[in-house]
C-alpha cells in the first residue's frame, strides 16, 4: 500500500510539472511579488501552530519537525530583521514630479526654423514690419534615413617632373575587409550586428537594401559575414587566454542547430550542437562552439568545456551539471555554485503548491538585496558586507534545509529543491569567502538571451563552420555588451587594423575592454 501511495504521488508530481511547463509558457518572470509571498508564509506560519504529530510513538519525527519550525522561524526573523535594516537605511526622497528625460548632449543637433506666417508677420496696432525678438526653442527627436554610398578611394600618385624616374608612390589602399574586396568595413560591421545581435537574418537585411536602390544577394551577404568571422579570429583567440587568465570565471551552455555535410553530393543532416558561453572578470565574453554536448573531444580541433577547463585554474562559476565534473574534481579549481539555480528549484516548487518553498525564496530575496547594496563596493568592502550580513542568512537557511530534506521525497519538487541546495551547499556558499565571487551564475545567462533570441530568429547554422562563425561573433558582441561599447563603431575600428596585419602578442591590446571607443 506504502508503494502505491508513492507511486500515486509520483504520477501526480509528473501531471503537475507537465501543467506548471504550460503554465510557464504565459510567465515572464520568477519574482514573487511581496504581498503574495507574505501571505503565502503566513499560510506556512499557521499550518506549522496548527499542526501536531499524528503518532506519539515517533518522537523522532516530531523533533525533527520542531527543529525545522524552529530554524524557520530564526530565518524568518532574519528576514525581517534584514528588511527593516534596510528600509530604515534606504530613506526614499519624496516622489518628483515626472518630467521629461532630456536628450542625450552628444547628440547632433539640427537647426529647423520655423517662421510665423507672412500674414500675422505685420505689427496690428501700426501695420509696419515686426523684427525677430527671438526663438522659442524646443526639441524633437527625429531620425535621419540610413544612406548607402558607394565609396570612392582616390589614391594619389606622386611623380618627379625634375627626372624622367618611371615609378610612382602611391597612397595606400582604402579600409576593406578582405584585399580587392568591394564592400567597407562599416557595413560589414553593421552586416554582423543585425544578423547577430539584433536577430535580422540575411535575407530581411537584402530587402532592407533593397529599400535603399542596393540589391545585394543573400549568398554575398554571407560572404561578407563569412569573410568578417575569418577576419576577426585572432581577437576570438586572445579572448580565450583573456578568459583563462580571469580571476572568475562564468561558464554555462545553450544549443545552436546546424547542418552537417559539406558540398553539392554531401548527405546533409540537421544535429543539435552546443554553445558553450565563458565570461572572465565580468568584461571579456567567449563562446566555443561544439557538435555535440560532451564534455572533451579528441579530433584536435573541437574543444569541449572539460578542455577548456584543463588549461585553467582558480574561481569558476557554473550550474551542478554533470558535463563538469570532470573539472571539478581537480583541486585547482574552485567550483563556485550558482544561486540563481537554488532559487530556481524552490520557484518551481512554489509553483507546483508548496507554500514552505517561500520561506527559501523569501531568504533569497533578503541575500540578493544585499548583493544590491554590495554591488558597487570594493571586494574587500563587499566580502566584508557578505560576512556580517548574508552568512547568518545563508547559514540558517542551510539548517532549515537540512532539517526537511530527509523527510521529503527527491522525486518532488520541492524534494529537489532541498536536495540540490543541500548537495551544493559548499559552491553555493562560495561568495562568502571572495568578494571577486558572485552569488550565481547571471552574467553569462543574461549572454545567452541575445543568442537564443537571435537563433529563434535564423533556426540554425548552414553548416558547422557557420556555427563557428557565430561563436565568433557572439563573443565579440557580447564582449561589447560587457563593456558598454557601441558593437558597430568597434567592429568597425578594429576590422581595417586586423585588414591591415597586426602581430599575436597585440592583438588582446585590441579587445573590447582595452578599446574604449
Amino acid at each position: 500500500m506504502v508503494d502505491l501511495f508513492a507511486q500515486l504521488v509520483a504520477r501526480n508530481e509528473a501531471l503537475e510539472l507537465a501543467l506548471a511547463k504550460k503554465l510557464r509558457a504565459f510567465k515572464t518572470t520568477e519574482k514573487v511579488s511581496p504581498n503574495q509571498l507574505k501571505l503565502l508564509l503566513e499560510t506556512v506560519s499557521s499550518n506549522a501552530l496548527s499542526e501536531t504529530p499524528a503518532n506519539a510513538e515517533g518522537e523522532s519525527e516530531a523533533e525533527d519537525t520542531t527543529a525545522g519550525e524552529t530554524a524557520a522561524g530564526q530565518l524568518g526573523k532574519m528576514v525581517e530583521n534584514e528588511r527593516n535594516r534596510r528600509a530604515t537605511e534606504q530613506t526614499q526622497p519624496p516622489p518628483a514630479r515626472p518630467r521629461r528625460t532630456p536628450f542625450p548632449p552628444n547628440l547632433p543637433r539640427e537647426d529647423n526654423p520655423i517662421s510665423v506666417p507672412d500674414a500675422e508677420r505685420p505689427c496690428p496696432k501700426c501695420g509696419l514690419e515686426r523684427r525677430c525678438a527671438g526663438h522659442d526653442v524646443s526639441e524633437v527627436l527625429e531620425l535621419v534615413p540610413a544612406r548607402v554610398i558607394v565609396r570612392r578611394d582616390l589614391r594619389e600618385k606622386l611623380a618627379c617632373d625634375a627626372c624622367d624616374a618611371p615609378n610612382f608612390s602611391r597612397a595606400p589602399v582604402g579600409d576593406r575587409v578582405v584585399q580587392g574586396g568591394q564592400y567597407g568595413p562599416r557595413l560589414v560591421a553593421q552586416l554582423l550586428v543585425d544578423k547577430y545581435r539584433d536577430g535580422l537574418p540575411l535575407h530581411r537585411q537584402r530587402e532592407r537594401y533593397r529599400r535603399m536602390s542596393v540589391d545585394l544577394s543573400v549568398s554575398t551577404l554571407a560572404d561578407q559575414v563569412a569573410y568578417g568571422a575569418e577576419l576577426l579570429q585572432p581577437l576570438w583567440r586572445a579572448a580565450q587566454i583573456a578568459a583563462l587568465k580571469a580571476n572568475v570565471l562564468h561558464l554555462d551552455g545553450t544549443s545552436l542547430a546546424f547542418f552537417s555535410g559539406e558540398g553539392k553530393d554531401a548527405k546533409r543532416h540537421k544535429k543539435l550542437g552546443a554553445l558553450w558561453g565563458f565570461v572572465g572578470d565580468q568584461d571579456v565574453a567567449l563562446y566555443l562552439f561544439a557538435p555535440s554536448g560532451h564534455a572533451t573531444f579528441a579530433d584536435g580541433h573541437t574543444i569541449g568545456p572539460a578542455d577548456f577547463l584543463r588549461l585553467r585554474s582558480g574561481y569558476t562559476v557554473a550550474d551542478a551539471a554533470t558535463v563538469f565534473d570532470q573539472a571539478f574534481a581537480r583541486e585547482d579549481i574552485i567550483e563556485c555554485g550558482c544561486n540563481m539555480h537554488a532559487r530556481r528549484y524552490f520557484v518551481k516548487a512554489l509553483d507546483g503548491g508548496e507554500a514552505r518553498a517561500a520561506i527559501a525564496i523569501d531568504a533569497y530575496q533578503a541575500l540578493y538585496g544585499i548583493e544590491k547594496e554590495a554591488r558597487d563596493l570594493e571586494p574587500r568592502e563587499r566580502l566584508r558586507l557578505r560576512r556580517e550580513r548574508s552568512a547568518p542568512i545563508f547559514n540558517k537557511l542551510l539548517e532549515w534545509v537540512e532539517s526537511l530534506k530527509d523527510d521529503e521525497p527527491p522525486s518532488l519538487r520541492f524534494g529537489r529543491a532541498l536536495n540540490y541546495f543541500s548537495n551544493q551547499q559548499v559552491p553555493l556558499s562560495q561568495f562568502l569567502t571572495d568578494g571577486r565571487v558572485p552569488i550565481d551564475n547571471g552574467v553569462v545567462e543574461r549572454l545567452h538571451v541575445r543568442a537564443a533570441l537571435t537563433r529563434k530568429n535564423f533556426l540554425f547554422a548552414g553548416s558547422e563552420r557557420g556555427a563557428q562563425s557565430a561563436a565568433i561573433i557572439f563573443s565579440l558582441l557580447g564582449s561589447c555588451a560587457l563593456c558598454g561599447i557601441d558593437p558597430v563603431e568597434y567592429l568597425a575600428t578594429v576590422m581595417p587594423i586586423l585588414a591591415r596585419g597586426v602581430i599575436e602578442k597585440d592583438v588582446i591590446d585590441l579587445l573590447p575592454r582595452n578599446l574604449p571607443l
